[in-house]
């Protein structure tokens, strides 16, 4: 059974049911070239807050090594997620610029008006890599489903070809399921990698 907390700030209610630690393990499966780079991981997602109206992220992923073989650190990610709205006076930012308005309490009715027409809230998530590649998606939770975007992507000097990607995430039978496809490497938008991950 999930345990949703009731101390978050409203704008944090939509999102309330990825809080937590996920673990669990997923394939990738993506061809590049004549190569068809496969293979199982092991994956750690946590989604937590600190009383801000975004949940902090952080992912880690290790390809599993065959009989005898070491396992391969792969990339590394952290980030935030949040309901995309328009920023007032009443935010902090950009940068460490304080509010220039007195700090306004968001309720029930205010993240209701963000609600999208299709049933939806609109969404935010920034993620860094450890390999040099910052992500910002946009997208819809709809319930116990997301689906993002990505909107734009920066590649570091040195970093691998990576042109775009979507995810989507699920709730089901409190798992927390994901799928991410990407285009890298010269390959299209595909499919490269899924994972099934219970809350520890």
């Amino acid at each position: 059974m999930l345990e949703l907390p009731t101390d978050l700030p409203a704008d944090l209610a939509p999102l309330s049911w990825l809080l937590g630690v996920w673990e669990g393990t997923g394939v990738i499966d993506y061809p590049v070239g004549d190569d068809r780079l496969q293979g199982e991981f092991t994956h750690r997602v946590s989604f937590s807050h600190d009383g801000g109206a975004f949940l902090n992220y952080a992912a880690t992923a290790v390809l599993a090594g065959d009989d005898g073989e070491e396992s391969i650190p792969l990339v590394a990610e952290t980030g935030f997620w949040r309901l995309s709205r328009p920023a007032t006076d009443a935010d902090a930012g950009p940068a460490l610029l304080p509010p220039r308005a007195a700090a306004v309490t968001r309720g029930v009715d205010d993240v209701e008006a963000l609600r999208a027409p299709s049933g939806g809230f609109p969404i935010e998530v920034s993620i860094a890599h450890s390999d040099g590649m910052l992500e910002l998606y946009l997208g819809e939770i709809a319930g116990p489903r997301i689906d993002i975007a990505s909107d734009a992507i920066v590649r570091g000097a040195g970093a691998k070809e990576y042109g775009a990607a979507t995810r989507m995430y699920g709730l089901v039978d409190n798992h927390l399921l994901w799928a991410w496809d990407i285009a890298a490497l010269g390959t299209t938008m595909r499919s490269h990698a899924s994972a099934r991950l219970a809350k520890v």
